[in-house]
């Protein structure tokens, strides 16, 4: 299935996941939609080493990574309900009693620490983390740790909806005063400049 290239204009990498459906011109795209999808996606969001992704593609049936991506699209929507409830005001702690999904998924990860050349001569070595990606479900780790990154790093009244019509896009707003209100502006913010424009053209007649 062709896919256009998907789109990273969240400014955080777990609403990134949730911006994997959307609708960037006129007809939804879901770059989760398959096994293929998801691999495509992973890949597009450095999220999981290309060798990596190559070997469990390799490894895994499509039937397995078609569950896998399909365990994805529930995820993401799981947290979609989680972060429209609090987007706009700030995450208490009360919150975690939400988060059984994420934690659980978290709880399933393998990663450990190993030394490996470091980036020069003044540090020679560097302690790691790796992962074990051990089954193709293992794909969901990174997006978990995203997302887990995102729940206790941002600030949640910095969340907003894309205004655009139609646009179910979300970002975190880390400009200076917190004006941002378009997922890209060449695309939702030009539609709606548009817009205003023909209705004051409606109005002068």
């Amino acid at each position: 299935m062709d896919r256009p290239p998907a789109m990273f204009i969240a400014d955080a990498p777990g609403l990134d996941f949730l911006n994997s459906v959307a609708t960037p011109v006129d007809t939804p795209v879901d770059w989760l939609a398959d096994g293929d999808g998801l691999i495509d996606w992973l890949a597009q969001a450095k999220l999981v080493p290309a060798e990596e992704l190559h070997a469990l593609k390799a490894r895994a049936t499509p039937a397995e990574l078609d569950a896998v991506a399909d365990q994805a699209r529930r995820l993401r929507e799981w947290f979609r309900g989680f972060v429209r409830k609090h987007a706009g005001h700030p995450l208490s702690a009360a919150a975690l009693s939400e988060l059984g999904p994420l934690n659980s998924l978290l709880e399933c990860d393998d990663t450990f620490g190993r030394i490996e050349a470091g980036p020069g001569d003044r540090r020679p070595l560097s302690l790691q983390r790796k992962r074990r990606w051990r089954s193709p479900e293992a794909l969901l780790l990174p997006v978990g740790e995203a997302m887990a990154k995102f729940v206790c790093e941002e600030d949640f009244t910095d969340v907003k909806a894309c205004e655009g019509h139609n646009c179910t896009m979300l970002f975190a707003d880390h400009t200076r005063r917190r004006a941002r209100r378009w997922c890209v502006m060449a695309i939702c913010g030009n539609r709606a400049k548009q817009a205003a424009h023909r209705e004051r053209l409606k109005s002068r007649q």
